[in-house]
């Protein structure tokens, strides 16, 4: 994706940088930014702009998307985050998923609206939807929270290969401000490729397979051996070996164990 100015001069004059170096050098890009008009979802104030390209920055060095994510969730006035490889939706499953805290019943059935939108789209329509937050309706047949509008917003953009969206739910009696949507947009592009770059330097003995990464994601979120055959569309057995695999090659022995393994090192 294209990098701001300082970004680019802090990147190109050493190769040693951290998150916070270069988080620190978007400041001087986004001062003339507005702050968004909307409240935080979280209790507490709105943090500035450059509070929160500080907290991208250690979260980065962290390699901590969620909790980047989520901060850049607050700062626009949305309630749930649901960070998507848009490029994956026309695929059967959850390969789509790369990080999300929208209700688990609403990801699963927005697999299938993205893979219709995915198929109905040309190449011209989608280079043009790049970094243009566009507003969506819910499929009738899912519900959602009180208080949560059936709208939601997706703001598409480009990191190295991948194409992703960052789809936001909102409170009903929130307007989102457009300019401060695109912002978020170009913070989300930049701190997703940051992060992934962490994580592509860290040497593993062992790769996980498509499967066992959407097992481990599911068994993150809470669900039993039971659901996730549900989900997936395969035998309890067969995700159970899944799952031991997982375990194998990750040293662990316990779900919990590999949980925060998986953590730890950005696998979920």
């Amino acid at each position: 994706m294209l990098l701001p100015a300082a970004a680019k001069a802090v990147l190109s004059t050493d190769e040693s940088i951290t998150g916070v170096d270069v988080m620190n050098a978007l400041q001087t890009e986004v001062a003339a930014w507005p702050l968004p008009g909307s409240a935080p979802r979280g209790v507490g104030r709105v943090p500035s702009k450059e509070q929160l390209i500080r907290r991208l920055g250690e979260f980065a060095e962290r390699g901590n998307l969620s909790r980047g994510l989520a901060a850049l969730t607050d700062y626009v006035g949305a309630t749930h985050y649901l960070l998507a490889r848009y490029d994956l939706s026309q695929d059967e499953g959850l390969d789509f998923v790369v990080c999300s805290d929208w209700p688990f019943d609403v990801v699963k059935r927005l697999g299938k609206v993205m893979s219709q939108l995915h198929s109905k789209t040309n190449e011209m329509e989608k280079c043009l939807s790049v970094m243009q937050p566009a507003f969506m309706s819910l499929p009738d047949d899912i519900d959602i929270s009180r208080g949560i509008s059936r709208e939601y917003c997706s703001i598409t953009f480009n990191v190295g290969r991948a194409r992703l969206s960052l789809m936001l739910l909102f409170p009903q009696d929130v307007i989102l401000s457009q300019e401060s949507l695109r912002d978020v947009g170009l913070l989300t592009g930049y701190f997703a490729s940051f992060t992934s770059e962490r994580g592509g330097r860290t040497d593993r003995d062992f790769e996980l397979t498509e499967r066992e990464l959407e097992c481990l994601f599911w068994i993150a979120e809470g669900k039993t051996s039971d659901e996730i055959a549900v989900i997936l569309g395969i035998s309890r057995n067969t995700i159970n070996n899944y799952i031991t695999s997982v375990m194998r090659k990750t040293a662990t022995k316990t779900r919990s164990e590999a949980i925060a393994y998986a953590v730890r090192n950005n696998l979920v």
